[in-house]
Order: structure tokens, then C-alpha cells, then sequence
């Protein structure tokens, strides 16, 4: 039977911060696994096990070291709490549940509320470690606070940068360093006033910001049906209020993969994703110039994790992930292109199709019959002037079909 490998989380008060049945499981240890600032935190004569260094990359190597240790004793040392965006993630998955032993120690984010006075349960953490700076821009609301864990000692200075970019250059920044150390110390400042930007910040920090909306910037709310202005494009956006009707249909739930076909702006697959943080989605266009649009607003809007494929559907199609829902908002004329959506859904995947012409929504009509679900006509008008007074322009309808893969006729 392969051995238990022991992962403990050590803070910012090294040694001396440890529980004692930390402390013997890494003197047991024959070999220790870590970061060079974590390892040195251990005392020689207490723990004289082996000592290794993560290589970098890190995560390529995690298997190679395991493997070439099997056998031993192997105690792994982690920043912390090793399950909170730590280390204890990558083994459960490489070894599994059933050969870890882990040791936590409070993460910094506990440190960090401790020290503000936030309640751990109402703070949101947002990790910039190995991750796109963009990420937070889908976390800044108004009067928010947030804890967002830092990469390196850039990190504030290029955090306080994005929100100026943003609009929320009033928002308070705290930068919470060493948290639990003999080192600890707190810096205090507000995006406006360009902090951090002398590098005088140490590598291991947590991040702090109170969200102040800039005056005039764009609200951008949780609900889909972002404001239209939200968007670069050229004229090929789902607009607002079909957009949140859209999104209603397609009922994003964590952890699912969305295909967005005939991309446009991207504003579906945005949405999709913003939804949740495990959202994921799969933009697909036939315009390079239109696909590169999808990236920008993406990152702008914050997920910048959204995939975009450049190419005509459905030949772009082949090979992607297997979807849990697909929206198709334009080509819908293409040949075989329903049918290669509707294909690629799973039984209970969804399938929501949007048009404005009478060729495509006949299309839709007949798939209507063939699979049921629904089929609806969504008007939308806007008051506008009309000389001294005020009449409605009406929008172009937009016939929508929506339909669950294994449903009743489908």
C-alpha cells in the first residue's frame, strides 16, 4: 500500500507557531517538500529529514517528486491552511483523498480579518496567484470588501493601477504583510494616490480593498443584462433585455460549460461566466476581428478566462468539450449546424437559439416541432422623442427557441 503523504501548513511565525503534532510529524518526516522560505523556517535539529525544493515550474514537477520519494515518509509544507488555494489541491489530485494527512494552519485570510475586524463568512477571497490580473474586475462593487491574495511584491501597485483603469480609483487599499510573523506590519493607502509603487512591499502579503465606485463610472450589477455600453462591438450584440432573457433560458449553474456560437461581442459567454466563478464558456466566431473584440471584453468585464475559437461554425466545433448548454446567436442558416449543436449535447443539456429573420426562425419553428420546449417572440420598445413629445421605437422581435436535451418531444 503506498505511503501517507503528511501536508502542514506553516504561517508567517514558522517553528515557533506550530502545534505540536505539526511539529512531530515534520521531526518524523525522512522527507521534507516545499518552498525555500517555507523549509528554512524549520529548525535543522528538530527536523533532519531530506529537504527538497519545489522546482519551477511546480506543478509539472509534483508527480516526478512524488514518485521518485515513494516509499518514505514525505511530509509536504504549505502556506497556511494547504486547502485554501494551496498546495493540498494539486496532491489530492495526483495521490487522492485517502493518502493525505493534512495539518492546516490558519490561513492568511483568517490573519487578515482577525486584524481588520471582518467576519471571515461575509469577505470575499480572490486569489491573483498564477492567475489574470483581470480576474478582479468581476468582484469590484460598490461598498464590497474583498481579500485578494497577492503573486509578488508587483501586486498592489498593479492592483491599484487596474482600479484607476476601472473606475474605482477611491477604493482603499491595505496591504496586510507577514500576517501572524515577528515581521507583521500593515500598509494603508487609496488607489488615487498611486500606492505601492516603490516596490516596498514583501512577496508574502494579502491584499485588502474597500470598493469606492468612481463618480460616473459604469454600475455593473450581478443579475445578467449588463448595460449595453459595458460592450466594444460593432453593432453585433445580443441586446440588454433579450441578453437577460437569454441568460434566464440558459440557467448557467457552477461548474458548467457553456458554448457560445456565433459569438458577435461575446456578451453571452461574458455573462455566462460572470454568473459564477466556475462558469466556464467557449466563444466561437468566423471574425478574427470580432473574436479578438470577444478577449477585450472579456478581460475588461472580468473573466478573462473565457476561451474564444476563431472560425466558422460548425466545422470550429469539432474536438471542443462536451457543453452543458450551447447558444447559437447568429449563422444559424449555416448547413448542419443545428444539428452539430444539438448533437454535442449530453441528455439534459440546454440548447437556446436566438434570431430576427423569417428564414432562420422557420428553422427554429420546425425544430420546435420535431423537440418542443419553447418557442417565444421577445419585442422590445424604447420611449424616444418624437417632436415635442414621446412615442415608442420597437426593436427588431427576436424569436427564441429553448429546449432540454431528453425533455418531453425532445
Amino acid at each position: 500500500m503506498n505511503a501517507a503523504i503528511s501536508v502542514v501548513g506553516i504561517g508567517a511565525d514558522g517553528w515557533d507557531g506550530l502545534p505540536e503534532a505539526s511539529r512531530r510529524t515534520l521531526g518524523a518526516a525522512e522527507v521534507l517538500i516545499g518552498g525555500p522560505r517555507q523549509l528554512d523556517l524549520l529548525p535543522a535539529a528538530d527536523c533532519p529529514g531530506t529537504r527538497v525544493a519545489w522546482p519551477r515550474p511546480l506543478l509539472p514537477a509534483v508527480p516526478g517528486l512524488l514518485a521518485a520519494h515513494e516509499g518514505r515518509r514525505v511530509a509536504v509544507l504549505a502556506s497556511g491552511d494547504p486547502m485554501f488555494y494551496g498546495i493540498g489541491r494539486t496532491l489530492t489530485a495526483l495521490a487522492g483523498p485517502g493518502r493525505l494527512r493534512v495539518q492546516p494552519h490558519p490561513s492568511s485570510v483568517s490573519y487578515a480579518c482577525a486584524r481588520l475586524g471582518w467576519p471571515l463568512d461575509a469577505t470575499e477571497t480572490v486569489s491573483l496567484v498564477a492567475r489574470p490580473l483581470d480576474t478582479l474586475t468581476a468582484a469590484l462593487h460598490d461598498g464590497r470588501r474583498l481579500l485578494l491574495l497577492g503573486e509578488d511584491a508587483d501586486t498592489p501597485a498593479r492592483v491599484a493601477a487596474l482600479l484607476r483603469e476601472r473606475g474605482w480609483g477611491a477604493t482603499r487599499i491595505r496591504v496586510l504583510e507577514q500576517l501572524g510573523g515577528p515581521a507583521e506590519r500593515i500598509l494603508d493607502g487609496t488607489a488615487d494616490a498611486r500606492p505601492y509603487e516603490d516596490g516596498d512591499v514583501d512577496p508574502l502579503h494579502v491584499i485588502a480593498l474597500d470598493c469606492v465606485r468612481d463618480s460616473g463610472a459604469l454600475r455593473l450589477g450581478t443579475t445578467p443584462g449588463l448595460p449595453d455600453e459595458a460592450y466594444e462591438h460593432d453593432g453585433q450584440l445580443t441586446k440588454r433585455y433579450v441578453r437577460a432573457a437569454t441568460l434566464a433560458a440558459l440557467a448557467p449553474a457552477p461548474g458548467e460549460l457553456l458554448w457560445d456560437v456565433g459569438g458577435g461581442s461575446g456578451s453571452i459567454g461574458i455573462e455566462w461566466m460572470r454568473a459564477h466563478r466556475a462558469c466556464r464558456a467557449i466563444a466561437v466566431e468566423r471574425s478574427a476581428d470580432r473574436a479578438a473584440r470577444i478577449s477585450r471584453n472579456a478581460a475588461a468585464l472580468g473573466v478573462p478566462g473565457l476561451k474564444v475559437v476563431t472560425g466558422p461554425a460548425p466545422a470550429a466545433l469539432a474536438g471542443l468539450d462536451t457543453p452543458d448548454a450551447v447558444f447559437i446567436g447568429g449563422g444559424l442558416t449555416a448547413p448542419g449546424l443545428l444539428d452539430a449543436c444539438w448533437d454535442a449535447l449530453p441528455a439534459g443539456g440546454r440548447l437556446v437559439a436566438n434570431t430576427v429573420t423569417l428564414e432562420s426562425e422557420a428553422l427554429l419553428a420546425d425544430r420546435y416541432r420535431r423537440h418542443g420546449g419553447e418557442l417565444v417572440r421577445l419585442a422590445v420598445a424604447a420611449a424616444v422623442p418624437v417632436g415635442g413629445f414621446t412615442g415608442w421605437r420597437q426593436a427588431m422581435p427576436v424569436t427564441q427557441w429553448s429546449v432540454t436535451k431528453g425533455s418531453t418531444n425532445a
